[in-house]
């Protein structure tokens, strides 16, 4: 099975729906994301045994309540070759610390080390821009209200791919 670890924002889903549409344009091909999380580490294909193990490593993990606000849009890799539009998270020692928690709890499993952590929100996945500048120059109109989320807790995710995407499953709530 094909794991992960996430904060969701389903309380704050409709904003995001209004986000994306904000970024909707006929000079793009877009393709936008269905369900919206914040990935904190990225797990790939592991065994029913394996994921048990870590579904128990995970439980080890202290987990406080804490805050996150939104930020601003941006894009991955850079804006010469856009890939993923996402939008930020204000800085938050909380949300760094729960990834370096989780990274460690699985240090044994010798996973492959996710690049350096921006806690960010996908939005689309770009497929192709006719205009980039254009394009780029319509995203930084675009402004983000300061939302701010409570999170109660964090979840290990299963991802099927499918022709019309990702398909997900909480495997576990961690609290």
């Amino acid at each position: 099975m094909r794991l992960f670890t996430a904060i969701d924002f389903k309380e704050i889903e409709d904003y995001l729906i209004k986000l994306q549409n904000n970024i909707d344009s006929p000079i793009a091909q877009l393709k936008k994301v269905s369900v919206f999380h914040l990935t904190l580490k990225f797990l790939g294909k592991v065994s029913e045994d394996k994921a048990s193990i870590i579904k128990e490593k995970l439980k080890q993990v202290k987990f406080n309540p804490f805050s996150l606000t939104l930020d601003k849009i941006g894009v991955f890799p850079n804006e010469n070759f856009i890939r993923v539009i996402w939008v930020s998270i204000k800085q938050s020692d909380e949300v760094i610390q729960l990834q370096k928690d989780i990274e460690s709890a699985l240090e044994e499993f010798k996973l492959k080390k996710d690049f350096e952590f921006q806690p960010h929100i996908t939005l689309a996945r770009v497929k192709t821009i006719d205009n980039k500048e254009e394009f780029i120059k319509n995203i930084k109109k675009i402004k983000v209200e300061e939302k701010t989320i409570e999170i109660k807790d964090f979840k290990l995710i299963k991802s099927t791919l499918t022709q019309k995407g990702p398909v997900y499953e909480d495997v576990a709530v961690f609290s």
